[in-house]
Order: structure tokens, then sequence, then C-alpha cells
């Protein structure tokens, strides 16, 4: 704790350089650490594992399920009662 003494007993001007050069080497070293751990992952990203742990809905297996669904025809005149029916909601 001597260290800490002496630091104490400097001038003002001295003791903010001191810390100013800790706060820049303690945040050099955490910097030069996040950099190194995103390059790792980064180099161990694999979309295709991405994707699958986000589960994804499979697009292609819900496109047959609807293309199994068949739309009911709906003649001529069944078409203009409704679109008489929703002209007159409409007014």
């Amino acid at each position: 704790m001597k260290f800490v003494e002496e630091i104490q007993k400097l001038p003002e001007k001295k003791r903010k350089t001191i810390f100013w050069l800790i706060v820049i080497i303690v945040g050099s070293g955490l910097l030069f650490c996040w950099v190194r751990i995103t390059q790792i992952r980064i180099k161990s990203f694999e979309p295709k594992k991405f994707g699958e742990e986000l589960r994804f809905p499979q697009f292609e297996e819900e496109l047959k399920e609807l293309q199994k669904f068949e739309m009911p025809e709906i003649s001529d005149e069944e078409l203009k009662e409704l679109e008489e029916t929703i002209k007159e909601e409409q007014e």
C-alpha cells in the first residue's frame, strides 16, 4: 500500500497522468481481448448451423402443405354477387 500512498503525495498533474495511463493500458487490454474473441467467433461461424439453431420454419414444407389445399371454384354469378356485396358495404 506504500505505492498508493506515494501516488497520493504526488502533485495533481502527475496523479492525473498516472490515472490516464492506467486507463489507457487497461482499456487497450480489454479492447485487444474483445477483438481477439470476436475474430475467433467469426472464424467459427457456420451459417447453416446458425439457421438450424434459430429454427427457421421450413418454407418448402409449408408450400407443399399449401399446394395440397385447393381453392374452391367460384362461378361468375357468385363473383358478381360478391362484388356487389362489397360495394354495398363500402357505401
